[in-house]
């Protein structure tokens, strides 16, 4: 298939928020807090002009996705651009082409023009959100004692509750993704 065929295989946003079984407050929450700084409407003109659309790869119990997601349709709107999102597990022919590393890491944004052509794409993260994420990691226990997994679980929790009331990191996710098409501006037309 081709990216074309792939976004309009996949669902609307609207459909996505409605059939999320895990962090769909979280999510919404997000989405209803995070604001496009006015200054950015200049940057925002010129995307629109550029009719891209976007094929998310995703699952809803993914804690990257809830804080990722939002801000990318937030974007989407500012930069009239259509949202598209796919199951990353029942579509691995594609999400097998956006690997991080050998990992399904997830979420992924394929930004595509008219024709269906990739522009460029995203994801998983933001680099401040990956360094968080790696600090994080470090500061589990080795994988021996006995309290590893709750102190896993007890990381993951911590994460979560960052990811959805830190808007620190709702900017970096935001200044990642202006980053990542405004190397596009000048060889758009």
């Amino acid at each position: 298939m081709n990216l074309e065929e792939w976004f309009e295989k996949g669902i609307t946003a609207q459909e996505y928020v409605d059939s999320m079984g895990k962090y769909q407050k979280d999510f919404i929450h997000i989405y209803e807090n995070f604001h496009i700084p006015t200054e950015d409407q200049p940057f925002f003109e010129h995307l629109q002009k550029q009719n891209l659309r976007v094929i998310v790869l995703t699952e809803d119990w993914c804690g990257d996705a809830m804080l990722n997601i939002p801000i990318l349709l937030k974007f989407a709107e500012a930069g009239h651009m259509n949202v598209h999102l796919l199951s990353r597990d029942e579509n691995p022919e594609l999400m097998d082409d956006y690997l991080t590393g050998d990992a399904r890491s997830i979420p992924i944004f394929i930004f595509i023009d008219p024709e269906g052509n990739e522009v460029t794409h995203w994801g998983p993260r933001a680099e401040a959100i990956q360094q968080f994420i790696e600090k994080s990691r470090n500061s589990l226990p080795n994988k021996d004692p006995k309290d590893y997994q709750l102190k896993e679980q007890q990381m993951f929790q911590f994460i979560t509750k960052a990811y959805r009331d830190n808007q620190d990191f709702w900017s970096e996710v935001y200044d990642s993704l202006k980053q990542s098409l405004g190397q596009l501006e000048s060889s758009l037309p």
